[in-house]
């Protein structure tokens, strides 16, 4: 597999040389809380309305004292906004008491926040603190089985596993933007562009 996977990294390194997270944020919390919102909707929906949420509320202190249903009306317009809402002022608050108000670099810590899972934790700790880690969504998890870099029927924590033995320690957080980019505009979950991929052969998507 080690030629396969070479062939896989130089595409994506040709394809996006310098990748970036496409979330908008200024301030590292504010990263923490986009990832969160960024559950079932697109990154372009989190901006439109974290643009208007980090205005109004400029610290966890504020957001952590917020109106729920201003909030709410806020980010209604990516879906399970309830939720979120609640989850967004809970995290202020429990950032506020036991950090005063920073983020810190504590897995165990900040997958006990409401809405925050392993693959939330994992691009707050690569992207802020430079974690070596993978954090795996929908794009990365459908590339990752049809490139064959994991099996059909694995779980989350079996790819990231399996990247995270694949590729260099020191790409993991590169490889995960790589991987998101690619199956946000190439390798997509409907009508992928197959005819333009030079490891169409490698891939098992029919």
């Amino acid at each position: 597999m080690t030629g396969s996977t070479n062939r896989i990294e130089k595409y994506l390194d040709e394809l996006f040389p310098n990748p970036k997270c496409e979330l908008n944020y200024t301030k590292d919390y504010e990263l923490l809380l986009a990832t969160m919102l960024s559950a079932q909707t697109t990154d372009k929906r989190v901006n439109m309305v974290t643009k208007i949420l980090f205005k109004k509320y400029t610290s966890l202190k504020e957001l952590s004292k917020a109106d729920i249903n201003e909030v709410m009306e806020i980010i209604k317009p990516i879906g399970t906004f309830r939720k979120k809402a609640y989850n967004l002022i809970e995290i202020a608050r429990k950032l506020e008491e036991d950090y005063d108000g920073n983020l810190p670099n504590n897995r165990q810590y900040l997958e006990t926040l409401p809405g925050v899972g392993r693959k939330t934790a994992n691009v707050v700790l690569s992207n802020i603190y430079n974690v070596p880690c993978i954090a795996v969504d929908t794009h990365v998890s459908r590339v990752s089985k049809r490139l064959k870099l994991a099996k059909k029927n694995d779980n989350p924590l079996q790819i990231e596993t399996k990247l995270s033995k694949k590729f260099k320690k020191e790409d993991l957080c590169k490889r995960h933007h790589q991987m998101v980019l690619f199956g946000r505009y190439y390798c997509t979950a409907r009508n992928p562009k197959c005819e333009t991929c030079k490891i169409k052969d490698i891939c098992g998507h029919k």
